[in-house]
């Protein structure tokens, strides 16, 4: 599109479109990596459990699901083995999520991936003005403050 096709058209649409085909193209490049298990939702439940680990319902609070879709991720990721359960350190019957090293190796193909996707990208656009301007618009619509969690929706 050039700018010229660009007027007219609606931001929503322009923005949903964009992150459409750029998480699309993610995609295809993490399963050609070897992760055609995993999709978006997958990295974002490994980055919101981070290196030390999170309760199923701490996972549901930080990805913005309910305590039963995280459950259900957890389940289905603990099968594929990508995380596993542990004893809670302040012990209970509570159980921490802790990744493993199939997901740990996962987020650096992906983070690999999304950089060389941003360096292409910052090759045709002017990315620190994109980020100035997307930053702009979370802010009015959200202001200050931590950002909410972006909800797996897609």
């Amino acid at each position: 599109m050039t700018r010229d096709e660009n007027e007219g058209v609606e931001l929503l649409f322009l923005l949903g479109l964009g992150f459409q085909l750029l998480l699309g193209e993610f995609t295809r490049r993490v399963a050609e990596a070897g992760y055609p298990d995993l999709r978006p939702v997958h990295g974002m439940a490994f980055q919101a459990l981070g290196r030390s680990g999170a309760t199923a319902t701490e996972l549901a609070e930080r990805l913005g699901v309910t305590k039963q879709a995280a459950g259900q991720l957890v389940d289905d990721l603990e099968k594929r083995g990508y995380v596993r359960r542990e004893p809670h350190p302040e012990g209970g019957r509570r159980k921490l999520v802790v990744l493993t090293p199939a997901a740990r190796d996962h987020l650096a193909v992906a983070g690999r991936i999304l950089h060389e996707l941003e360096a292409g990208l910052g090759r045709e656009t002017d990315l620190p003005a994109l980020r100035r301007g997307l930053g702009q618009v979370v802010r009015t619509f959200h202001g200050e403050g931590p950002l909410p969690p972006l909800r797996p929706v897609w």
